[in-house]
């Protein structure tokens, strides 16, 4: 019972059990009034009895049953009553015994009572089955309380042979105030059983439409934004690219116009990550890949990266790492590197957009055992205890320091969510006027070592053998945009290119071509990445053994499938230099029996 009420009160229905005990609550006063009634009966049986005097020790004994009786009616109704089932059963059983014994007690006084024994014997076999009656809405209190008030009338009636027909009587109206009461018992529970059903699914209903509610706001929020920010983007960009093909009129667009227009995608770019990566938590699909990493050199390339644009905007940029950690020979931050970057980068960058004057210092340091602290500090506006609140909420951008920035209003929300994904927290204080400080928390482990990444694009030429510097890639993509710029990343790392549209067509190519490399979309018309993977690993030739780089849009079960095909690096779009470069130096130093490289992104 305990179970289905806890279970109830999760789901916002009223138990079974909460229901029976209102019910028999509600009869209690009733109860009193039934008696009051009777009253007058016993005192006139009782008149006539030979022991009249042990009438008064019965009056005593339903006085006291009367007051504690009215005692827990009251005690009842009270607020904090409901809330505690267990106390409720505990008081409604107590006092039902406490009748139990005033009717055993007028039963005793009818045993002494001479002529009027009979009459008397009656009245308390009649006030047996009235307590019986006032019982039947919970059937613990039935059975407990049903027995022992009928047990002291049936005793007294059976002791006496010659009462034996009046106790065959007594006990068959006992057994169908029994029988009566069980089967009132069995049509209530139904009743509350429906009415608790009832109320779960009225409660239920209600939680949807609120989800209803709150993912139409959701997505509101998010077609608004990415109307906003989608219009201005692509508004710039299209200037530029009017400028540079002479529609305007107008000569070719300068270093500063196509930086701006740079600048406007990249801005448009993140802002659709953002809202992506967002989305796919939202949805509960956002994965992280624990692997340990050295957080301070990924901080330290961010604070380099950064520099230039700090300096443009006249701010200091720097780097602050405590020095028992700098000492430190072993350990290791566990997390995904990739999503911890995201994170310090979205910090970073916020830091380095809102402050106008001043500094933006990255701190690092052991917040605990087993606890790596991160901070980003900035001497910028500051915010109020209620704005920090409002920021770290979707789509809420603050308008005291938002106006005249870009963004989508996601990157502090989708922040923390990944810091709780990878077992760590994004904490904040802020004063207005002095600046914030953000803090990431992230796992630790004093006794790995950091898996090595490569650092830059740059290094990839020294990563490979000398023979396969210079490498014969095949990419089967079928979108020509997605094509152009892998190709173009691919080129950049000085290598040969040669483009599939379908997985068919790479299947083919593969078939009666030699390459170095294949670079395999996962989703793909005719023949799909997982199958054209899967297909060219079993040809035979020098194909079936050549490094394959699956190319997928960040779905969790899209890498497996590619994985499971025999792919041996998942790279996630959209793609990178630097995460292509790592990409293909992993692919490449695979060993054919090894399991396949960790996903980039």
């Amino acid at each position: 019972m305990l179970v289905e009420t806890e279970n109830a009160k999760a789901r916002g229905g009223s138990s079974v059990t909460q229901q029976a005990l209102e019910t028999q609550t509600s009869l209690l006063p009733y109860a009193l009034t039934v008696f009051a009634i009777s009253l007058p009966m016993l005192v006139w049986a009782g008149a006539y009895a030979s022991n009249a005097v042990w009438m008064t020790g019965t009056f005593a004994i339903f006085a006291i049953a009367w007051g504690v009786f009215y005692a827990a009616v009251n005690w009842l109704k009270k607020p904090e009553a409901l809330a505690d089932l267990r106390k409720r059963g505990q008081i409604h059983i107590l006092c039902g015994l406490i009748w139990a014994v005033a009717v055993a007690q007028m039963a005793a006084f009818g045993d002494g009572a001479g002529p009027a024994r009979s009459e008397l014997m009656l009245i308390s076999v009649a006030a047996a089955a009235i307590v019986i009656f006032f019982t039947a809405p919970w059937l613990p209190s039935l059975l407990i309380v049903g027995m022992a008030t009928a047990a002291g009338p049936l005793y007294f009636l059976m002791r006496h042979p010659d009462d034996q027909a009046l106790a065959k009587l007594a006990m068959g109206a006992i057994a169908l105030a029994l029988a009566l009461a069980m089967i009132l018992n069995r049509i209530l529970r139904r009743q509350f059983a429906l009415a608790a059903e009832r109320e779960v699914l009225i409660a239920d209903r209600d939680l949807r439409m609120d989800e209803a509610r709150r993912l139409a706001r959701s997505k509101s929020d998010l077609v608004a934004t990415l109307s906003h920010e989608i219009r201005n983007g692509l508004t710039g960009v299209a200037h530029v690219l009017a400028s540079a093909v002479g529609h305007n009129g107008r000569g070719a667009p300068s270093r500063e116009q196509l930086s701006a227009a740079l600048d406007a995608a990249n801005d448009l770019i993140a802002v659709l990550n953002t809202t992506l990566d967002s989305e796919t938590a939202e949805a509960g699909r956002l994965a992280v890949d624990t692997h340990a990493f050295d957080a301070v050199a990924l901080v330290r390339d961010l604070v380099i990266l950064n520099r230039p644009n700090a300096a443009a905007r006249g701010l200091e940029l720097s780097l602050h790492v405590a020095s028992d950690l700098a000492a430190m020979e072993t350990g290791a931050t566990m997390a995904d590197a990739h999503r911890a970057r995201q994170i310090l980068a979205n910090l970073l960058g916020n830091a380095l957009k809102f402050t106008i004057r001043g500094r933006v210092e990255a701190r690092v340091e052991l917040a605990s055992p087993g606890r790596l602290s991160i901070e980003i500090a900035d001497t910028g506006p500051g915010l109020a205890k209620e704005e920090l609140e409002q920021a770290f909420e979707p789509f809420n951008r603050i308008a005291r320091t938002s106006a005249g920035t870009s963004g989508a209003g996601l990157g502090l929300s989708l922040s923390r969510q990944l810091a709780r994904l990878m077992g760590g927290e994004l904490s904040a204080h802020s004063a207005v006027g002095v600046g914030s400080c953000f803090r990431l928390e992230l796992p630790f482990n004093a006794d790995a070592l950091p898996e090595r990444e490569l650092e830059a694009p740059i290094e990839l030429a020294s990563a490979l053998p000398e023979a396969r510097q210079r490498m014969r890639v095949l990419i089967a993509e079928d979108d020509a945009l997605n094509a152009a710029m892998l190709r173009a990343v691919i080129e950049q790392l000085g290598h040969q290119v040669v483009h599939a549209v379908d997985g068919q067509r790479a299947l083919d190519l593969a078939r009666v071509c030699e390459f170095d490399l294949l670079m395999i979309d996962g989703r793909m018309p005719n023949l799909d990445g997982p199958a054209a993977i899967a297909a060219i690993r079993e040809l035979n030739g020098d194909n079936a053994q050549t490094p394959i780089v699956a190319v997928i849009g960040g779905d969790a079960d899209e890498a497996e499938e590619c994985s499971q095909a025999g792919a041996d690096v998942v790279l996630r779009k959209p793609v990178s230099v630097a995460a292509v470069a790592r990409a293909v130096a992993d692919a490449v130093a695979v060993e054919r029996d090894a399991p396949p490289a960790r996903a980039f992104a």
